[in-house]
């Protein structure tokens, strides 16, 4: 077993308080508050499926910006060694648009998807960073464990601020606010202030290599990346599984609360139900990457696929919120796992010397899924007036990307 130095441990520990920073934005924000405020505030005045559409249009479109940027970023940082500046620049978007979010007035929803958009760009192009720098803190027998680790507490640091603003929404005169509305507003706030703070440890104990080349970086060396991904067989196939399945995860992340709402679920009980999937994601996610010690990584995912395939199967059918929230405890059993272990696989499928230009793709392909998945969820929900048959799309999406993972075969280690 691998001795961990202290100085090491300290940058795993800093690495991983990423996670738990910006996944306040994951929880309150993205999935949880920004749905149902939109529909029932900002949006209020519109038809409940014209609210969906233009909710996933608002995901799409920040999908759709930072797939475009992500690749060239991401080589960028590989050649100027600035893969912290840039998860500074985008960690301080995210959280200026968090902010703003408090002070989008009643109706204003075009405003509230801009700002919106705007955070949700800070929040997906930061990721790519961020993950790049897993193979700066762990070593190659380590990544599971630390990446793991890292979406561990980010369930659990999103978890407790959103059952803080939980508490706060539903009960807003314990805690000295006036009603419903401004402890929504306290909670964006609160998003930003969490985020900003305890980001702060990884730019300060995470290290980078000192700059090698500093050349600019053009279509050409992109394309080159595009040319030496498709010579390695396990590297595009991986992606290419990762493209189908991490769409239909992070769809049902995203849309989960919209399509209870659309059920007639009480927002009370959908909020509580996504408490439930950070509480069990927490240690499921830490649990999966001992699994992966056990069983293998790549079987872990397919593990964790196969029981979404059956809660999107068991979503056609929901009919109580009893129901929902056996699917949130089903989701929060293998969310962390699959995220945290395509994470940690992929390190192993790359030159750790072009990590942040291989997870610009990696991260590129998880946008442009994130592009297409909500929209298909908003159009279909709109044009037949049905959202259950949305949620029967996604299944194809896990089938045929095990199918395609199941194909990639893994470097041998030297």
């Amino acid at each position: 077993m691998t001795t961990i130095d202290p100085q090491r441990r300290r940058a795993q520990w800093a690495w991983a308080l990423n996670d738990w920073a910006n996944s306040a934005f994951a929880t309150t924000v993205l999935v949880g508050f920004f749905p149902i405020f939109f529909k029932q505030y900002w949006a209020r005045d519109l038809a409940p499926t014209d609210a969906t559409l233009y909710l996933g249009f608002g995901n799409s479109v920040a999908a759709f910006l930072v797939m475009l940027l992500s690749p060239w970023l991401g080589a960028l940082a590989d050649r100027l060694a600035a893969k912290k500046r840039f998860l500074a620049m985008f960690t301080g978007i995210g959280v200026a648009g968090t902010l703003a979010l408090a002070f989008v007035g009643p109706g204003q929803w075009p405003l509230a998807i801009a700002v919106f958009t705007l955070a949700s760009v800070g929040f997906f192009g930061g990721l790519t960073f961020n993950d790049a720098l897993l193979v700066n803190v762990a070593h190659r027998d380590e990544a599971d464990r630390v990446s793991a680790f890292g979406y561990g507490l980010g369930y659990l640091g999103g978890g407790l601020l959103f059952l803080i603003n939980v508490a706060m929404v539903l009960k807003p005169e314990v805690f000295g606010i006036a009603d419903k509305v401004a402890a929504t507003r306290a909670a964006f706030i609160s998003v930003a202030l969490w985020w900003l703070l305890f980001s702060l440890p990884l730019f300060l104990r995470v290290r980078e290599a000192r700059v090698t080349d500093d050349s600019p970086v053009g279509w050409r060396e992109l394309l080159a990346t595009v040319r030496q991904i498709a010579q390695h067989r396990p590297v595009w196939m991986f992606l290419l599984a990762y493209f189908l399945y991490i769409d239909a995860v992070n769809t049902l992340a995203q849309m989960a609360v919209d399509f209870g709402l659309n059920l007639g679920f009480a927002s009370d009980s959908l909020i509580k139900a996504l408490l439930l999937v950070q509480f069990v994601s927490f240690p499921a996610a830490i649990a999966f990457g001992h699994l992966a010690g056990r069983i293998g990584t790549k079987a872990s995912i397919h593990l964790a696929l196969a029981v979404y395939i059956a809660v999107s199967g068991w979503g056609y059918f929901m009919q109580t919120e009893a129901q929902f929230y056996q699917m949130a405890a089903a989701i929060g059993l293998v969310q962390g796992g699959v995220q945290s272990l395509s994470r940690s696989y992929f390190t192993r499928l790359i030159p750790a010397a072009q990590a942040g230009q291989f997870f610009g793709f990696y991260n590129m392909l998880g946008k442009f899924a994130a592009v297409l998945g909500p929209l298909v969820v908003g159009v279909v929900a709109a044009s037949t007036g049905n959202p259950r048959l949305s949620i029967l799309a996604l299944i194809a999406f896990f089938v045929i990307g095990m199918a395609l993972l199941s194909r990639v075969r893994e470097p041998r280690s030297t």
